[in-house]
């Protein structure tokens, strides 16, 4: 997840960066896509929109922002493996 080093800061679609909202980083999917991710390690979901590029990390696939990790339980662990469905 990413945060306060990149709070208000522009994101790749031109958007001001707010770390409490439920918006993402993936490489590919279009900016606006709507996702809903799942944990299960603990059964939360969320439903978050595509505004970023990123991770450039080998073998992620998202990053979230502060908010999103916040409340599918990630904060501490810092990452997970979660289940992701495309919504729109």
């Amino acid at each position: 997840w990413y945060g306060k080093e990149y709070h208000r800061r522009p994101t790749a679609s031109g958007e001001r960066f707010d770390m409490y909202q439920d918006t993402l980083a993936h490489k590919t999917l279009p900016f606006g896509t709507v996702v809903r991710l799942y944990n299960p390690e603990n059964g939360r979901s969320i439903i978050g929109r595509v505004n970023d590029r990123g991770p450039f990390i080998h073998g992620r696939d998202v990053d979230l922002s502060y908010g999103m990790a916040d409340r599918l339980g990630l904060i501490k662990k810092g990452i997970g493996k979660l289940i992701m469905e495309i919504l729109s």
